[in-house]
């Protein structure tokens, strides 16, 4: 029972961050940020200037080796072109097990209509991805030799391909993105094994993001509700994001923040004091953020409710940002802050 009871809660732990065992960047709550480029290859240089954002994430501030991930993400438009470029690097480690990687994107977009000063385009974006994955296992002990486990640190690098689409009309934007589109066998976990042909081989890690919004209003307050569904292949697990921010204008910039509600289609079971139980993912987060000129700042703390938790704690999350481009008078005109700079 005790067995089951912590098999439990380690799968509801996984679910807090449901893609981080999987390749490539996890989904949080960072795109809220104005950070969509980051999940959405699409959005590279989807204005006519750039992005840089620096993101950094920890979780679990009480439990050793908690997951924590930071990010490195800049893009732009090329001058007078319908191109963009983007770069993003990555750590992400959880545990024994970590993963570095770099995303290169290229991403085309297509102008509709004659009058340049509206918003009105339909971007393609694709990003090839090297990353390294790591194993430690020089702490494992075990009085029985085990020939599942090397006893050493090892690590195998892997190349995937990411997929996007974005329309984006003035205050209105809707992306689609195919993550890790190419089938790797994941070979991390039988290099070095006694009997490497008994370890099962995963090599479909296929996520669908779906995202869709819009702004209201142009004066000193907008609102901004959108959602995102994620959608994992090989487990076929689902999960959605409820969001909600508003910005008002002050004297130095822009004031927002908002909350985000996911919640997964899909629960884990239980057994406590002798009933079982089901319990579905469910993160709330808040988010707060400032625009000052050309700089950005934004936090977000994320909190799992239920019953069967790893630890009462949150998940913090800042990012730094610059913006980069032409003066106001050659921005759209519109209020959308993923393309005006």
């Amino acid at each position: 029972m005790r067995n089951l009871l912590l098999c439990t809660i380690a799968c509801l732990a996984a679910a807090a961050s449901p893609l981080s065992a999987q390749e490539g960047i996890p989904v949080y709550f960072d795109y809220l940020s104005d950070n969509y480029y980051l999940v959405h290859p699409s959005m590279a240089g989807i204005g006519q200037g750039g992005k840089i954002r620096l993101t950094a994430r920890q979780q679990w501030f009480s439990v050793d080796e908690a997951p924590n991930m930071q990010t490195l993400n800049a893009h732009y438009r090329i001058r007078d072109s319908r191109s963009g470029l983007g770069a993003i690097l990555f750590n992400d480690a959880n545990g024994y097990h970590s993963q570095t990687g770099l995303k290169l994107t290229y991403a085309h977009h297509l102008p509709f209509g004659g009058d340049v000063r509206i918003l009105n385009q339909l971007s393609f974006g694709i990003s090839p991805t090297i990353l390294q994955s790591s194993l430690d296992e020089t702490e494992f002990r075990s009085v029985v030799p085990d020939p599942a486990v090397t006893g050493s640190k090892i690590s195998a690098t892997y190349f995937n391909l990411d997929l996007g689409m974005s329309y984006s009309y003035q205050e209105f934007y809707a992306h689609v993105s195919i993550l890790n589109l190419l089938e790797t066998e994941r070979e991390l976990y039988r290099i070095g094994r006694a009997d490497p042909d008994n370890v099962p081989v995963i090599d479909n890690l296929r996520r669908y993001l779906f995202s869709v919004g819009y702004i209201f209003g142009r004066g000193e307050w907008r609102f901004e509700p959108s959602t995102m569904l994620q959608i994992t292949e090989f487990t076929n697990e689902k999960a959605i994001d409820i969001n909600a921010k508003a910005y008002k204008d002050v004297g130095f910039g822009t004031l927002w923040g908002g909350l985000s509600y996911r919640r997964s289609f899909d629960g884990a079971q239980y057994v406590q004091d002798g009933q079982f139980g089901e319990q579905r993912l469910q993160l709330f987060t808040p988010i707060i953020g400032v625009n000052v000129n050309r700089f950005m700042f934004s936090y977000n703390y994320s909190y799992q409710s239920g019953d069967i938790r790893l630890d009462s704690g949150g998940f913090h999350q800042i990012t730094l940002g610059y913006d980069f481009g032409p003066e106001r008078e050659d921005r759209f005109d519109c209020y959308c802050p993923a393309a005006n700079y």
